[in-house]
């Protein structure tokens, strides 16, 4: 199965991140704009009740351990499903949020799946950004069910330390 299209062209390397608000697992507000001054790799994905999904959070969540910079997964889940999820794998190092209220992934930065029966859904991309917010890598998997290239974006952050 392909990548569906995206609502629009995603933000690439070079360019300065795009405002991004989210909602955490406790339904609190948050913004991106807050991790400036770490790297953060910033994953975003259809949900995390599907194979891959969970997949790609628990390798991020085993890789964070030693990264030495911030993971926010982000996807349209409610906040609730997040929690679940998270105390069910384990998850405690890798940060969620939910695009459901402000749809700034969706629609600010183009990631919302535009067709199929996934459409309104998160695509599943990677961005790694430094500590001004610049993205200095970024993958869009060449199919919706596949996991990224952990090796690279590693590699990316690993560049940054």
């Amino acid at each position: 199965m392909a990548q569906p299209r995206t609502l629009s062209a995603l933000p690439g390397i070079g360019t300065s991140a795009p405002r991004l608000r989210f909602v955490a697992q406790d339904r609190s507000n948050h913004e991106l704009a807050s991790l400036r001054g770490e790297v953060v790799v910033l994953l975003s994905l259809p949900s995390l009740d599907t194979g891959v999904c969970a997949t790609e959070t628990r390798t991020f969540e085993r890789l964070a351990t030693d990264l030495g910079a911030q993971v926010l997964v982000l996807s349209m889940d409610l906040p609730f499903a997040m929690k679940r999820f998270c105390q069910a794998e384990g998850i405690a190092t890798v940060r969620t949020g939910s695009d459901f209220r402000y749809r700034d992934m969706a629609t600010g930065w183009g990631a919302a799946i535009a067709e199929g029966p996934m459409e309104g859904l998160l695509c599943r991309a990677v961005w790694v950004l430094d500590r001004q917010g610049i993205i200095r890598y970024h993958e869009l998997t060449p199919e919706l069910g596949a996991e990224p290239d952990y090796d690279a974006a590693i590699a990316a952050v690993r560049a940054l330390r």
